[in-house]
């Protein structure tokens, strides 16, 4: 079933409120506008800051090996470099 919409003063756009619920449109939620052929307008749901954080979290992690803490061999280097400057 198509949803209709009528554009407001300003160019404003009400999202039907069955629309924003099962998409999780929240205020704030950034669309992307997309202008196709034949008068097609396509809007796109960006990702959220804290899903693009989400998206990226261990990424990083791929060459490393179970058990290694890279922050305590750090911690271990600094701790060397400090005591061999040391007099």
């Amino acid at each position: 079933m198509p949803l209709i919409t009528t554009v407001a003063e300003k160019n404003q756009v009400a999202l039907p409120a069955e629309l924003a619920h099962a998409l999780n449109i929240k205020p704030g939620t950034q669309l992307e506008w997309i202008q196709e052929q034949g008068g097609v307008l396509r809007v796109k749901l960006l990702p959220s800051r804290g899903e693009l954080a989400d998206r990226l979290q261990g990424l990083g992690r791929g060459g490393l090996h179970p058990g290694d803490d890279p922050v305590a061999r750090l911690i271990e280097e600094r701790s060397r470099e400090d005591n061999d400057g040391a007099p």
